[in-house]
């Protein structure tokens, strides 16, 4: 599962990205409001946790921002203040949960994992057409059939599942599945996309990648979905 920080206190935000990590989740950071919303608005997190005092952007701009795309991710606000008025603010903005600095890392995680386990079956499984993937096996599973994913597999299989019929760029899957610092192009989406396809015609799955010119890659159904 990937969990989104933003925060601007870089220390805190690294903290928190090691702690998670070490738990088992997949984490990233950023550090002001703007990129947190650009980020948020990929649509492949499965949690945000979301500092309120942040540059450019504040965390109730963001979360309003976010909401307002009709982005249903669980959003765990971070603050400094402690006022009644200020958490209500927060969760009229958008956020699900409030937690007040400074915390403990049990608590934090507590309610990491209460958040998560509201998504209920969203977050073991996404499904598409007549398709699901297994989150938790890495399985893509169609009626009786399923196949296996590599990791990669599974990383853009995810990101196209969550996009749906909305286009997810080339780009965009080279950075978040290979890394900013990583030397794959865009000949590598194709590749593994082609796997992908594939395996989807294995098991009788009924989505099809669809290719756009410059835009990239989206998923439809043979029949309507």
């Amino acid at each position: 599962m990937k969990i989104l920080i933003i925060e601007d206190e870089k220390v805190l935000a690294e903290s928190l990205k090691r702690i998670l990590e070490s738990k088992g989740f997949e984490a990233e950071a950023v550090h002001d409001g703007e990129s947190g919303e650009q980020y948020a608005l990929l649509n492949i997190y499965d949690l945000i946790i979301l500092d309120i005092m942040l540059p450019k952007k504040n965390g109730y701009q963001v979360a309003r921002s976010i909401r307002s795309k009709h982005n249903a991710t669980p959003i765990l606000m971070l603050t400094a203040k402690s006022d009644i008025e200020d958490k209500v603010d927060g969760l009229n903005a958008g956020a699900d949960y409030y937690l007040t600095k400074p915390f403990d890392m049990r608590e934090l995680l507590a309610c990491v994992n209460a958040l998560l386990r509201r998504q209920g079956s969203q977050v073991n499984e996404l499904v598409f057409g007549n398709t699901r993937l297994d989150l938790e096996s890495a399985s893509l599973i169609c009626g009786e059939n399923n196949v296996r994913l590599s990791a990669r597999e599974f990383e853009v299989m995810r990101m196209l599942m969550v996009s749906g019929a909305h286009h997810m760029s080339k780009e965009t899957l080279l950075t978040k599945v290979w890394g900013y610092d990583s030397n794959a192009v865009e000949n590598h989406v194709e590749v593994y996309v082609g796997f992908l396809r594939k395996k989807l015609m294995s098991i009788g799955s009924d989505i099809r990648i669809e290719t756009v010119r410059r835009l990239g890659y989206h998923l439809e159904c043979e029949k309507p979905c």
